[in-house]
């Protein structure tokens, strides 16, 4: 499963360590935040994302403490093609 395009400047996807818990896991664990490749520091499009437990996570990076979706796998890849396209 894709989590970014690729990269247009050659660089890879920079992953971010953080913990996460929720109902559904109520111990906390490590979870890998990958930075979208078409995001830059600078821009107002920074999005991060995070596969784990059959969801995947999906957050602003230069928010990393607040509000985040959880996306069934199969409504994520749904999702893809409509953001690669704008």
């Amino acid at each position: 499963m894709a989590l970014a395009p690729a990269p247009r400047d050659g660089h890879g996807p920079q992953r971010i360590m953080s913990g996460y818990s929720s109902a559904d896991t109520p111990s906390c664990i490590e979870i890998a935040w990958v930075k979208s490749s078409y995001s830059t520091d600078e821009g107002p499009d920074c999005v991060e994302v995070a596969p784990i437990s059959g969801r995947i996570l999906i957050r602003d990076s230069k928010n990393p403490a607040g509000p985040r979706l959880a996306l069934a796998p199969t409504t994520w890849t749904a999702f893809l093609p409509y953001a690669s396209a704008h």
